[in-house]
């Protein structure tokens, strides 16, 4: 076992405390990671402040972890001591079901096993990437290209393949028109995704005051939702719209953007349950649809397109001691666009 520092949160909205525990022995297939950065995701305040239900106390948050290989169990083929590596939102499934033998881990028919407030199939409890080491095994452990900083990929663990798979996923790309709902933490790089993918990009945004950031992203229209007018020059416009926010939105003004057999994607979870009338998906054999964030192959290949395509994060560095006013900013939008923890200072 190895010891680490840890931000724990002992129960429901307390202040972070500082700790020390033991990771886990090395098993035969598990990695010891030296984490370098761990970014902050909105899911990590939602959980911390038990707004969720069932949250498993003292919890460390945390699932955008980055870092490098310490130590490898004896049977670990994939990886060597220093490799640059990551790990996202689960570490662990069944490895049996329809979805795991696809590459689908996420929807794991026993349940996958979240990175924190969760527990393994043995009831141990799983703590995240607010410390400075994490013991996961191989398989749930993927390679940071060398052309990604590593402050930089950290967001990518979570908002990277958050939006990245829907868009694979409905086919975003050449002749399709894909329209993002906003320019936040996830829609910033939904952007460049969609832009990368071949598609016409258009972005849907409350006011006008990240026009600017979303043409540099590479979108190729946008327009403000306070405008009622958008509505009437989008309407029956869009293949595909991604719903990126986390506000409640009026989902049968959205739903008539969309083209016959067009799907608006939701990837934001709003505080209360959306409404919408029937008949806005009957006139134009229309969907609505969710996704959660994507396999350990798909999440790779997030990565490495990633790479390709200069896709990057736009993130501001903070200290352990900054974590809950990072928090307070998350909740106030005062952020563009992801906060990434150096774990040095944990």
């Amino acid at each position: 076992m190895t010891q680490t520092r840890m931000l724990s949160v002992p129960y429901a909205k307390a202040p972070f405390e500082k700790i020390t525990m033991e990771t886990r022995e090395l098993r035969p297939y598990d990695i010891l990671i030296d984490i370098k950065f761990s970014g902050i995701c909105h899911s990590d305040i939602h959980s911390a402040h038990g707004e969720w239900g069932g949250g498993i106390f003292p919890m460390v948050p945390g699932h955008e972890i980055v870092g490098h290989v310490e130590a490898v169990g004896e049977e670990v083929t994939k990886f060597t001591v220093g490799d640059r590596v990551g790990v996202g939102c689960f570490v662990n499934s069944c490895g049996e079901c329809e979805y795991c033998l696809k590459g689908e881990e996420q929807y794991c028919t026993k349940g996958v096993v979240q990175t924190y407030n969760s527990r393994d199939y043995d009831g141990t409890p799983t703590y995240g990437g607010y410390s400075q080491k994490i013991v996961v095994t191989e398989g749930f452990v993927v390679r940071i290209p060398d052309v990604l900083g590593m402050d930089i990929a950290s967001p990518l663990l979570c908002a990277g393949i958050t939006t990245y798979s829907p868009l694979k996923h409905w086919n975003a790309g050449p002749g399709k028109r894909v329209a993002i709902v906003g320019v936040g933490g996830l829609g910033h790089l939904a952007i460049q995704y969609a832009h990368a993918l071949g598609a016409e990009v258009t972005v849907l945004s409350r006011s006008n005051d990240k026009k600017d950031e979303a043409f540099e992203l590479g979108a190729d229209h946008y327009f403000a939702t306070q405008d009622t007018a958008t509505f009437t020059t989008l309407a029956s416009q869009f293949d595909l719209i991604l719903n990126t926010v986390s506000a409640n939105l009026d989902v049968d003004a959205y739903l008539s953007l969309l083209k016959v057999d067009g799907t608006l994607v939701n990837v934001g979870a709003p505080g209360k349950p959306d409404q919408y009338n029937v008949f806005s998906l009957l006139m134009g054999r229309r969907s609505i649809a969710g996704s959660l964030v994507g396999g350990i192959r798909e999440t790779q290949e997030m990565l490495d397109f990633s790479a390709e395509n200069g896709i990057v994060p736009k993130i501001e560095i903070v200290h352990a001691h900054q974590v809950e006013e990072a928090y307070d900013r998350v909740l106030r939008s005062d952020v563009r666009y992801r906060f990434v923890i150096d774990a040095s200072t944990i």
